[in-house]
């Protein structure tokens, strides 16, 4: 996972996945058929490691507000903790790809729908609570959101700190504030 994580799909390849797991190619082939198959199973076990802070701020029982913030900062931690690659799987496994991985590009895109589609479930809660303005585009909304993540993601790669990931998260959230602000000041004219 780290090493598709690090240098994405097409780029890892047979002899560093043999090395990272003392495995030879026959038994590679053996235990995961092939490399993309072995890539989607990288997929599930960081689905089921690394995105637990995106789950717990999107289903956490706070204010809308409250749940986008520990999203975004969640993400700054996340995408730049030590030890780890920089960034999102998702989002830097395909930077790269080739027509000939467009399998895997799609599946890549596929993951970050539905953390897109995550996050705009969630905002229609808040707005059916009532902690979002009724004229806020949930659609576009979740879409600016996950494009700041996703750019969080490769800013990340490129070694921004975590304090810089955080900037970058406390800024879209002013963002949010502001536009909440006039929607909420047109709504009362």
């Amino acid at each position: 996972m780290h090493l598709f994580w690090e240098h994405g799909y097409e780029a890892t390849s047979l002899a560093m996945l043999r090395e990272a797991m003392g495995l030879t190619p026959p038994q590679i082939y053996n235990a995961f058929t092939d490399k993309e198959t072995l890539f989607r199973k990288a997929l599930t076990r960081y689905h089921q490691t690394e995105i637990g802070f995106a789950l717990e701020a999107l289903s956490a029982p706070v204010p809308t507000g409250e749940a986008i913030r520990r999203l975004l900062l969640g993400a700054a931690e996340a995408y730049s903790r030590a030890g780890k690659p920089g960034g999102c799987l998702f989002v830097s496994g395909a930077l790269a790809a080739s027509p000939q991985a467009q399998a895997i590009a799609d599946e890549l895109k596929a993951y970050r729908k539905a953390s897109e589609a995550a996050i705009a479930e969630r905002l229609a809660k808040g707005r059916a609570m009532g902690d979002l303005p009724e004229g806020l585009s949930v659609e576009g909304f979740a879409k600016y959101l996950a494009g700041v993540m996703n750019g969080m993601s490769i800013q990340a790669r490129d070694g921004a700190s975590v304090e810089e990931l955080r900037t970058l998260a406390q800024t879209a959230l002013a963002v949010f504030a502001i536009e909440g602000q006039k929607q909420g000041a047109s709504s009362k004219e």
